[in-house]
């Protein structure tokens, strides 16, 4: 298969402007083409380009304050990629932007829900797994076009554990994994506390902070004590070569609901599971989504149903192409989503974080071919 298949590999390493120098001067024609894409998304929702731009700059204090170095590395990607920080601002703060401009500008704008960023993500402790070491894997359903506009980033870090991670070009982190065997995989969720409090730290860079943890208390402590504009999960994970933990957080902004294996299996697709948070929260999103419900239970009965023997990465491959309620299954196929947009899986991750590897597939739904990457 053609090089041209896969998402490129970016390696940086130095100071956080200095990587990000090397992440934009490696895919500058990524990097504007994401931008072009939300740019394009924005228009459609009535914003001009000054108005765009000067969104993108509002999230600036929120940036500062969040953590300082991660808007001097986006200055770099910018620099890098010889566009503007506001275009590096946009794909970093697209969450944010997209569907929280409403509060952002003036409340009479309307809010829009995400329906097209459907996601399924699944954690198999070892004791279930083939190999005895923990499997974390993903489906991420989004914009079609993302698949030309993604990029495998590996962190060379000075201060803390190396990284890898799978995200589009000009982003901080989407998800992935790093040297101290944490991994991350992170699920578009809605309810009706979304985007009514300032905004807090942009999703993207919440994510990059938890592949930053040195374990997997350091990322949930993370995720507990950050200030959240909108509702997220986060499966987080550690593993080592022969143990392994997963936890799935439903975060919304004000409280976070965890959830821990059942029978040594995770998984989330994009609904509130916790029998708390469905007592205390309105879900919007089940009604642009609900497929979500029967991917989850797809998911979870597959992986129950193996018996006998452990979960396999072949089990795990199968399982994340079920097409089943075609194009809205498990793996999406291209579909129309909202403001002219084609929304379907993007690509599929599959972590073996113990030993600092993923594979991922390219719009699986044109078929399976996995690129592996390495620590």
């Amino acid at each position: 298969m053609s090089a041209t298949q896969f998402f490129p590999l970016v390696d940086v390493a130095g100071d956080a402007y200095e990587r990000g120098r090397q992440h934009g001067r490696a895919v500058p024609e990524r990097i504007a083409a994401g931008a072009m894409l939300y740019r394009a998304q924005l228009s459609h929702r009535g914003l001009d380009s000054a108005t765009i731009d000067t969104l993108a700059r509002s999230m600036v204090p929120q940036i500062q304050a969040f953590d300082e170095t991660y808007l001097e590395e986006m200055r770099g990607i910018a620099d890098g990629a010889g566009t503007t920080l506001e275009d590096i601002l946009t794909i970093n703060c697209r969450t944010e932007m997209l569907y929280g401009f409403a509060r952002m500008q003036d409340d009479t704008m309307r809010h829009e829900e995400m329906e097209d960023g459907d996601c399924t993500g699944l954690v198999v402790l070892p004791r279930r797994s083939a190999t005895g070491r923990l499997i974390h894997a993903h489906n991420w359903d989004w914009r079609q076009e993302c698949g030309d506009t993604c990029i495998v980033l590996r962190i060379r870090s000075k201060n803390g554990p190396d990284i890898l991670s799978f995200t589009e070009a000009g982003a901080l982190a989407r998800h992935g994994l790093n040297s101290n065997g944490v991994s991350l995989t992170g699920n578009a969720m809605s309810c009706h506390k979304d985007f009514q409090n300032g905004p807090g730290a942009p999703v993207v860079l919440l994510r990059r902070r938890l592949l930053e943890a040195t374990n997997l208390a350091h990322a949930m402590r993370a995720v507990y004590g950050a200030q959240r504009y909108c509702s997220s999960n986060m499966i987080l994970a550690q593993s080592s070569a022969d143990d392994g933990c997963g936890i799935s957080l439903e975060a919304a902004p004000d409280e976070v609901y965890p959830m821990l294996p059942q029978a040594d299996v995770l998984v989330h697709a994009n609904h509130w599971l916790s029998p708390v948070a469905l007592v205390r929260l309105k879900d919007p999103g089940l009604a642009a989504r609900p497929d979500s419900l029967y991917r989850q239970h797809r998911v979870e009965t597959a992986l129950r149903a193996i018996e006998g023997r452990g979960v396999s990465w072949d089990d795990i491959r199968s399982i994340l192409a079920d097409d089943f309620g075609y194009p809205d299954g498990v793996l999406r196929s291209p579909k129309p989503g909202d403001f002219s947009s084609i929304s379907a899986t993007v690509a599929t991750t599959l972590m073996d974080a113990a030993n600092g590897v993923m594979w991922v597939a390219r719009k699986p739904y044109e078929g399976r071919e996995f690129q592996e990457y390495a620590l």
